[in-house]
C-alpha cells in the first residue's frame, strides 16, 4: 500500500549537473539556521532555561542537539528533492514556503532563548508548525518522498509547541 499526497505524482528526480553540489548547498543552508539556533539558545540554557518551571514531558537537554541535527538533515534532503524534482512556479512556491517556515525556525530560538521571551516563542512556534504544515503539503505534491521527510519535523515541532504552552502555563 501507498500512501501518497493529494494530487502527488511518482517522485521524478531529474538529472542534474551538480547533485551534490545542490544537495551541499541544501545542507548549508538547513545548518546555518542549526547554528543560528544555537548561538541564541546555548548562552540562555545553564542559567535562565535551568531556571523556568517546567512540566514533567520535558525532555532531557543532550536529547535535543542529536534531535536536531536529524530534522535539519531531513529537512535538506527534502528541499534538495523538490529543488531537483520541479521547475518554475511549483517550486519557487515551495522554496518560498519552506524558506518561510525555516526563517520562523530560527526565529523561535532567537524569540524564546535569546530574548528569554516565552510568550513570544508561543506565538512564533504556532507560525511554525502552521509552515511547516504548508510545506509539507507542497512538497508532497511536488515529490512524496520530499513531504514525508518533514513529517518527523512537524511531530517534534508540535512537540516543542505544546512544552513552549506549558512553560507559558508555569511560569
Amino acid at each position: 500500500m501507498t500512501t501518497s499526497f493529494p494530487g502527488a505524482s511518482p517522485p521524478k528526480l531529474r538529472a542534474s549537473r551538480f547533485p551534490i553540489i545542490s544537495l551541499i548547498v541544501c545542507l548549508l543552508v538547513c545548518f546555518a539556521v542549526a547554528a543560528i539556533g544555537s548561538a541564541a539558545t546555548l548562552p540562555s540554557i545553564p542559567g535562565w532555561y535551568e531556571g523556568l518551571a517546567k512540566p514533567d514531558f520535558n525532555p532531557p537537554n543532550w536529547l535535543f542537539a542529536p534531535v536536531w541535527t536529524i530534522l535539519y538533515a531531513m529537512m535538506a534532503v527534502a528541499l534538495w528533492r523538490v529543488i531537483n524534482s520541479a521547475d518554475g512556479s511549483a517550486r519557487r512556491r515551495a522554496v518560498g514556503i519552506f524558506a518561510v517556515q525555516l526563517i520562523l525556525n530560527a526565529a523561535w530560538s532567537v524569540i524564546f532563548f535569546g530574548l528569554q521571551s516565552i510568550t513570544g516563542g508561543l506565538v512564533i512556534i504556532v507560525l511554525l508548525d502552521i509552515a511547516i504544515f504548508a510545506t509539507i503539503a507542497q512538497f508532497g505534491r511536488i515529490d512524496r518522498l520530499a513531504g514525508w521527510l518533514l513529517v518527523p519535523y512537524v511531530i517534534w515541532v508540535s512537540f516543542a509547541a505544546l512544552l513552549n504552552l506549558a512553560i507559558f502555563i508555569l511560569n
